[in-house]
């Protein structure tokens, strides 16, 4: 339901008028105020909501994307936590971070407290299944005067400011929870664009939420568009019936015109998981076999022609450190024989290529002796089966650096027995040590030799098979700049994107 537009009081006071210049005038007299006010933008997402735009999972980063919502921190170019709700932040102690908040309101009208703060900290540690940033960590916010909140975490973490970043721990309005403790992110957030209709998993709108405190968006509101096929993102900028397009396929690329295409290094990965909880990968032998029949050149040449490096591990080119620290994995088992054994491979279809690469793979497994039954789905309809154990493979894209920022976090959430997001539901002794060691190492450089030495303890399972690392795809109409990529990919609309 669209909800009532509020008076916008504090805009006359706050924000600084918009040039009028900046966009063309003509027409009617409704065309004349959109060209003052700014164009709508329309975009184009791969996924739709898996979870009603719960905050808290896999449908926090569409809310990030689109520009609804922040945390406390946010991640700069360099990977760093960088301010966005707290203006900056100190260390007490080995466990308790202070921020200090910046002024700043709610969607809603109502002002962003402390209290207000600590209260949606809190909700997100209640939520249920845990926001992934907070895999193994367990923390308590609590208002501090009247710009602070203190976060005290149950042992040392030193990411802390990096974990806060996550789009699934976005700071809400108090009136965004229920009784049973659901947020809704309908005008309750503190981004620069107000979440007002949700159309099921077909659409969003959005209208520019003018007492942002950084600054009034130059584009007057966002069309969001859920398009879960990659072709008719394609065609839907190259028809202009849409802006911006994400995750446009490989095989569309050549389709747009060059001026219209942005490539992108990320840190995504694109890999094969293994079930090593139960059915035919519970076998460690097998998982080493799989692993041994799969040829990630002939994916990066083939079915990504060119837009991605074959796997190497968890970590890709993206994180160049990564690179002259990696550790060879160890303990490694010796390959079975499958001998016919049948198995389950799932992928889903909103990035085009998972279910061709998953089509190649099955004949690799195939050549290797096993037999493989491939299902392929839309995600929102396919996750809560992986992590519920349905599948014995699974091929998968994750940025490993979405939820945190933090190396070590993806690690944690994914591999350990813990972990929220185990799609291999993994869990091994040797892992949870290696992981929770690098997790409580401070310095920067010591932090990324531990994750390199945990990575190689993750990658001796076999439970996880690197595929290939990423080069994203963006479809950017040339009448429209601003658009904000990064290889975390947390952003696309910001107050800076305009037509």
């Amino acid at each position: 339901m669209r909800l009532p537009r509020r008076p916008r009081l504090m805009a006359a006071f706050l924000l600084t008028p918009l040039l009028a210049g900046c966009f063309a005038s003509g027409g009617d007299d409704g065309e004349a105020a959109d060209a003052k006010d700014g164009s709508r933008l329309r975009v184009a997402l791969a996924f739709p909501p898996a979870e009603n735009l719960s905050p808290y999972g896999a449908d926090a980063t569409l809310l990030s994307r689109l520009g609804v919502t922040e945390g406390l921190t946010s991640l700069d170019a360099n990977g760093a936590a960088a301010p966005a709700i707290a203006a900056s932040w100190h260390r007490e102690d080995d466990r308790t971070w202070l921020f200090t908040l910046r002024e700043a309101v709610f969607q809603d009208g109502s002002a962003v407290t402390p209290a207000a703060v600590a209260a949606s900290l809190t909700r997100a540690t209640q939520a249920k299944p845990a926001p992934a940033a907070l895999s193994g960590v367990t923390l308590t916010a609590k208002a501090e005067g009247k710009t602070g909140v203190r976060v005290t975490t149950a042992t040392p973490d030193p990411v802390l400011p990096l974990r806060l970043s996550s789009p699934s721990l976005a700071i809400l309005a108090p009136k965004a929870y229920d009784a049973k403790g659901a947020a809704n992110p309908v005008g309750t957030a503190t981004g620069p664009f107000e979440l007002t209709k949700v159309n099921g998993s077909t659409s969003a709108d959005l209208d520019r939420f003018d007492d942002y405190w950084g600054g009034r968006a130059q584009a007057s509101g966002v069309d969001a568009r859920f398009i879960a096929d990659g072709t008719a993102r394609a065609n839907a900028l190259r028809t202009g019936q849409v802006d911006v397009a994400e995750a446009i396929p490989v095989s569309q690329a050549a389709t747009l015109e060059a001026d219209t295409r942005r490539e992108t290094a990320t840190t995504r990965t694109t890999s094969l998981l293994l079930n090593a909880k139960s059915g035919v990968f519970k076998d460690a032998s097998l998982r080493a076999a799989a692993r041994a029949a799969v040829d990630t050149s002939a994916l990066a040449k083939g079915v990504y022609e060119g837009h991605a490096d074959a796997g190497v591990g968890v970590y890709g080119p993206a994180l160049t450190w990564a690179q002259g620290k990696r550790v060879a994995p160890a303990g490694r088992a010796q390959a079975g024989k499958p001998a016919g054994a049948s198995i389950t491979l799932a992928t889903y279809d909103n990035r085009p290529e998972l279910p061709e690469a998953a089509q190649v793979l099955k004949q690799q497994l195939e050549k290797a002796g096993f037999k493989v039954k491939l299902e392929v789905r839309e995600y929102s309809r396919l996750e809560s089966d992986a992590l519920a154990g349905k599948f014995d493979a699974f091929v998968g894209a994750r940025n490993s650096l979405l939820d945190t920022g933090d190396p070590v976090a993806v690690l944690a959430s994914d591999f350990t027995c813990d972990g929220s997001y185990n799609l291999a539901l993994l869990c091994d002794k040797k892992v949870d040590q290696a992981v929770a060691k690098a997790q409580g190492v401070a310095d920067t450089a010591e932090r990324q030799d531990a994750a390199m030495t945990a990575e190689a303890a993750v990658l001796g399972t076999d439970a996880v098979v690197p595929l290939v690392h990423q080069r994203v795809i963006t479809g950017v109409d040339a009448k429209v700049s601003g658009v904000l990529l990064d290889p975390y990919e947390r952003t696309l609309v910001g107050t800076g994107t305009r037509r």
